[in-house]
């Protein structure tokens, strides 16, 4: 959409004045085509033409939230500030920066927020479509988002804990998706808007279709047993079934015992000297294999 206004003046540049003043822009922002250069009287009377000037300005709904900006900003008595723009899909942030410019925050936004949707509602006047203007002021939107974020799980957490809901202060559209995107990643909580147009806001509170998964936890008491007072790992040793016995000087070998079936000591004295006469003889009985003689 293009804006003009055709002025006429003595001079060209009277004639330019004039025009931004119709169009509410700024000479530099605006763009001109001379239609007629001024031409002077003969001898003061006869002949002579003024300046003809055409002005026109491309407008757009991010140049209008811009130019309605900068007039508030100049009415509250800022005078040194930048600001710049960045356009995004289906609108811009426009960001303002300096000094003096702090105190357009207001109490927890309000007044920023107020500047920003009276900034929309100018952008919109402009094109059919919607057309969403953000404000930022000294990366407040950044710091505010991230506050609204440890928030919405702190109390996420809570209301999982004790089952209790909580209310917040009212807010607008953007902070409370802030909210409901936070509370989201907690399992268990949930939370619904509340309240009609200013007085609308967040509540926290647990969710009645969750139903958490106990772990029984017999595998973690067995283990947990394993552990000292200290905090040590108190390691078992595996029992293989077998365990070997040292002997003192003077206890009998597990080799006496088997001569202790004996009834008469005699009876194993003469068993063992019999063994030791014959080594070849087994303790058992001597064992002969077959020999098959092939005649």
């Amino acid at each position: 959409m293009i804006r003009e206004f055709i002025a006429v003046a003595d001079t060209v540049e009277e004639a330019q004045k004039q025009a931004c003043l119709q169009l509410g822009t700024a000479v530099e922002d605006t763009q001109f085509e001379i239609l007629q250069q001024p031409e002077k009287k003969k001898f003061g009377l006869f002949g002579g033409n003024p300046a003809k000037v055409r002005a026109f300005v491309e407008v757009t709904p991010l140049a209008c939230a811009q130019a309605y900006l900068k007039e508030i900003l100049s009415k509250m008595g800022i005078e040194h500030y930048d600001m710049t723009a960045e356009e995004v899909e289906g609108g811009a942030i426009i960001s303002i920066t300096g000094e003096d410019v702090g105190f357009i925050i207001g109490h927890r936004g309000e007044t920023l927020d107020a500047l920003q949707y009276l900034a929309g509602l100018v952008a919109n006047h402009v094109d059919d479509g919607y057309y969403r203007i953000a404000i930022n002021i000294g990366n407040y939107r950044e710091k505010r988002e991230k506050t609204l974020e440890i928030l919405g799980r702190k109390l996420a957490f809570k209301a999982v804990k004790t089952g209790q809901k909580t209310s917040l202060e009212p807010m607008n559209p953007y902070e409370r998706r802030i909210i409901h995107t936070a509370v989201q990643k907690v399992r268990g909580a949930i939370s619904w808007s509340e309240g009609e147009n200013m007085h609308r806001h967040v509540v926290i509170g647990p969710d009645p279709d969750y139903k958490p998964s106990y772990n029984r936890g017999h595998r973690r008491n067995d283990r947990a047993s394993n552990f000292n007072r200290d905090g040590s790992y108190n390691r078992r040793p595996r029992s293989s079934g077998y365990q070997r016995r040292t002997y003192a000087e003077g206890e009998s070998h597990p080799q006496d015992s088997l001569f202790s079936t004996f009834e008469d000591d005699n009876t194993a004295t003469a068993v063992r000297e019999s063994i030791n006469e014959r080594p070849d003889t087994s303790l058992y009985g001597r064992i002969d294999v077959k020999k098959n003689n092939e005649d």
